[in-house]
């Protein structure tokens, strides 16, 4: 099971293994009290892709078409989806206050 958690949500139990896949850290939150398993920073869109992208409902199918063609040969998404296989519960975490157009939602919709 693959879910969705934005990062300054308090962590639980039923979060299962906690990836962060942002490429920058998230504002005002200390590593110490991320509470996560692994920070998959280069997995997020590109800085051009990002910048690009800015959260604009708009752009969403363009920039899931865009995201996907750089995720295509990307050993850390082969990575990502060994993790899903690995373990029973992922949370994809996030630190957009962009709940519906954000990395982790565009990652949740290429896993199996």
């Amino acid at each position: 099971m693959i879910k969705i958690k934005r990062i300054y949500e308090r962590r639980s139990a039923s979060d299962g293994y906690r990836i962060l896949v942002d490429r920058l850290w998230p504002r005002g939150m200390k590593k110490e009290t991320a509470n996560i398993n692994i920070w998959m920073k280069e997995i997020a869109p590109s800085s051009e892709l990002r910048q690009w992208f800015d959260h604009d409902p708009e752009k969403w199918k363009s920039f899931l078409v865009k995201y996907k063609a750089e995720l295509e040969h990307s050993p850390l998404f082969a990575e990502l989806k060994s993790l899903t296989e690995k373990h029973k519960i992922i949370t994809l975490l996030y630190g957009s206050r962009d709940q519906q157009y954000n990395q982790a939602v565009a990652l949740k919709s290429f896993l199996p």
